[in-house]
């Protein structure tokens, strides 16, 4: 049985994921005073953007300049998604400090996402390694692969968990230090996520297979998340207001709200080390930089309760 944490860690990554789907572009000062907020509300892993042409994502045409900025916050891991060995080596040479590469379970999302087929994928999986061991170990990021629609597709319908299985076993033979599992349509239910974590973990070793990244679109995101903490992992990705979605997966709405992870987990007794007030007043910066776009959380609209009481 595994064994639930005391302490979870929270990635947030609405300056990446978030801000990808949005269709306003968040002026870059503001951005930086989000990521301030965040890191001052006790935020300590942040996904601060992508490492992929401007023309495709002017919403993260910033990214070098962001994680510059992010770098200079003491003991705050910037991470940064990268498409392909080009985008790796624009990582590496911004200074992140880990990177994360998605690789869809679903083929037909994959080529609609990355214009790459499994094995071109795992191609560049094994470039990007020879590249990040090429340089020294201390300035070597974190090399993690997230296998995105993992639970289901909304190009291909069901995902069989064998293909899962077997695309984990190829990328740790690859070489990537972790994988993640990636609910990039919200079609995943508890069972399920309890079921696959352990599959994969199996066949990848449990030390690899310690995040979650879950969404929202069918109101199951804290339910999976839940079941995924019961299954030991410690590692949730969330976006703040719920923002988010995957371009390539129509029908896919946000990522799971930080504000409402947050409270769960310290309702439970769970230390996130975050400060749920210094979290929620950081929803002005994106009422700031993004004035059109819709906000969600069931905590930050209701308020904490007279009662509540954080475990740290």
């Amino acid at each position: 049985m595994a064994i639930m944490k005391d302490k979870i860690l929270v990635s947030e990554v609405g300056p990446r994921d978030g801000l990808q789907n949005c269709a306003g572009v968040m002026p870059t000062e503001i951005k930086k005073q989000w990521i301030q907020g965040l890191f001052d509300s006790g935020v300590r892993e942040i996904e601060v953007g992508s490492f992929v042409p401007p023309k495709l994502l002017p919403q993260l045409a910033d990214t070098g300049e962001i994680v510059a900025y992010a770098g200079t916050l003491p003991d705050l891991t910037v991470l940064a998604l990268i498409p392909n060995l080009r985008g790796a080596q624009n990582a590496l040479e911004a200074g992140v400090d880990a990177v994360t590469l998605p690789l869809s379970a679903s083929e037909t999302h994959s080529m609609e996402n990355l214009r790459q087929t499994h094995d071109q994928v795992v191609e560049n999986v094994k470039a990007i390694r020879a590249l990040l061991d090429s340089v020294p170990p201390d300035q070597r990021p974190r090399f993690e692969v997230g296998v995105s629609t993992a639970f289901g597709c909304s190009l291909e319908g069901n995902v069989p968990e064998d293909k899962v299985l077997r695309l984990s076993e190829r990328l740790v033979e690859a070489g990537v230090d972790e994988l993640g599992l990636s609910d990039t349509t919200g079609y995943a239910q508890p069972l399920q996520v309890k079921r696959l974590i352990r599959k994969v973990r199996e066949v990848a070793g449990a030390e690899r297979v310690k995040s979650v990244h879950l969404h929202n679109t069918y109101g199951l995101g804290m339910a999976n998340a839940f079941s995924a903490y019961e299954e030991g992992i410690e590692v949730f990705d969330s976006s703040q207001g719920g923002l988010g979605g995957c371009p390539a997966s129509p029908g896919a709405s946000g990522n799971i709200v930080t504000e409402d992870l947050v409270y769960m987990f310290e309702r439970m007794g769970v230390d996130t080390g975050i400060d749920l007030d210094r979290l929620m007043a950081c929803r002005k910066f994106l009422q700031a930089g993004l004035p059109d776009e819709e906000l969600y959380g069931f905590t930050p609209n209701a308020g904490l309760p007279i009662n509540f009481q954080p475990s740290h």
